[in-house]
């Protein structure tokens, strides 16, 4: 993860019962790029090329699955998946990717600038996305000065902001699935003076603390982190030390849980993977299970039993260990009370919050439909009764927006296809800015 150049199609993939399910897609990377593959989508046969026959894989092995999907760059994998979303799990859809390698510059850090009216007055909120905790290994050991990483990144980007005259700043580490701890613990240090980041406890519960011993501060402004279910590992430790300094305020839904450390050991034939420690945060809770609860909670679309380190068998438990000496920056209990206030009062009408809830209460009903019926007209009524629910849901929010209504379910699939991943604002982030200027407005 700290240096990406894999030829594939860029997803993480486990098992799950007979299947092989997509956990997160590598930002940037060609499914990410491609729009189609979504988190928690099960594979059920893999193609090679626009013509090759379907491969049924479904009961393989993971790594056989993984060997049929990965391949030289510019060649084409098809994937026949049942959609996580889909109308009805027997409803599967057949998608080509063509395989790319997944380059480091596509995981880099950008920038946008929100702008939030207030009445007659218009505040620049900056956001950074992050992807990914990266560095450039080779650069750095062979002495480049120049070498790329995601705390160099981000700082020359909060310069650049601060140039723009921007207020207060989000740092969006929604699907940022992690990579190096080092990182983690670096670009943390931006926001803090100096101070412990993170504990790492051994198998023989040695204890060892990560800090920050830069004592600059790069930006000491007004701070969210955005974060969603996707968000894991490196991202945790970022947010649970936010958190924890009370630096910044913690936005979004609870995070992926994965506060553990593996390591690979050569073996002949193959690699041992095991787990070797565990993350703590400097209050001594570990993230693991139960990652980090956002101080203003979000509405999440990812099923937290499907994904997230809780959903997988034979997970280790949460506990803590004893906090470490910190000295937190402010205390924002009452803020955070005053915001989530104001939060919860604007998104009553909000179209885009009302889309989201009544699309999360749709899959939440879907996910009750375990058994299928055999006949055929009963399967086709009700699959299409949950298409027209579907597409009743998305016209209220088009309409509400002011947008032309779909004139049917395939239309609406047709602009789901081509709604790629774009920088344009979403309506999560927009109203993490709308927070902000609560916040800087009420101090």
């Amino acid at each position: 993860h700290m240096r990406l150049s894999l030829e594939g199609i860029g997803a993480m993939l486990q098992s799950e019962n007979m299947y092989v399910k997509v956990v997160e897609l590598v930002a940037g990377g060609p499914a990410d790029r491609g729009g189609e593959l979504k988190p928690a989508d099960l594979i059920t046969a893999v193609g090679q090329g626009e013509e090759g026959e379907l491969t049924d894989v479904e009961g393989w092995r993971l790594d056989d699955v993984v060997n049929l999907i990965r391949g030289p760059k510019g060649t084409v994998v098809r994937l026949r998946v049942i959609p996580a979303d889909g109308a009805d799990t027997s409803n599967t859809k057949v998608m080509s990717i063509t395989r790319d390698t997944v380059k480091l510059e596509e995981q880099s850090a950008k920038k946008i600038v929100l702008d939030v009216k207030r009445g007659e007055k218009e505040y620049k909120v900056g956001v950074i996305k992050l992807p990914a905790f990266y560095v450039d290994f080779e650069a750095a050991m062979s002495g480049d000065a120049g070498y790329k990483s995601s705390t160099r990144d981000v700082e020359k980007l909060i310069h650049e902001l601060v140039g723009e005259n921007i207020k207060c700043l989000i740092l969006d580490l929604r699907n940022n699935g992690g990579g190096s701890l080092q990182e983690a613990k670096d670009l943390t240090g931006l926001f803090i003076s100096e101070g412990p980041v993170v504990q790492i406890r051994d198998a023989d519960d040695g204890v060892i603390q990560y800090s920050d011993t830069d004592p600059r501060i790069v930006y000491g402004g007004p701070l969210i982190v955005l974060v969603n279910r996707l968000s894991a590992s490196a991202s945790e430790i970022v947010a649970g030390a936010v958190q924890d300094y009370g630096r910044g305020i913690i936005v979004g839904s609870q995070t992926f849980g994965k506060g553990t450390v593996q390591s690979m050991e050569p073996l002949k034939p193959g690699r041992l993977k095991y787990t070797q420690a565990k993350y703590y945060r400097i209050n001594g809770d570990s993230t693991q299970n139960r990652g980090v609860i956002p101080d203003i909670l979000f509405p999440e679309l990812i099923d937290i039993d499907k994904i997230g380190e809780s959903s997988l068998p034979q997970t280790m438990s949460w506990d803590r260990i004893k906090a470490t000496q910190y000295n937190p920056v402010t205390v924002l209990a009452s803020d955070i009370n005053y915001l989530a206030k104001r939060h919860r009062q604007r998104i009553k009408e909000d179209p885009e919050f009302l889309y989201l809830n009544a699309r999360i209460a749709f899959l939440k009903e879907n996910r009750k439909y375990i058994k299928v019926s055999l006949t055929e007209t009963v399967r086709r009524n009700v699959e299409n009764l949950l298409k027209e629910r579907l597409l009743d849901i998305e016209n209220r929010q088009r309409q509400a927006l002011g947008q032309e209504p779909y004139k049917d379910y395939a239309e609406l699939e047709k602009a789901e296809k081509e709604k790629k991943d774009n920088l344009e604002p979403d309506a999560l982030l927009k109203e993490t800015g709308e927070i902000l200027i609560d916040w800087i407005t009420a101090r």
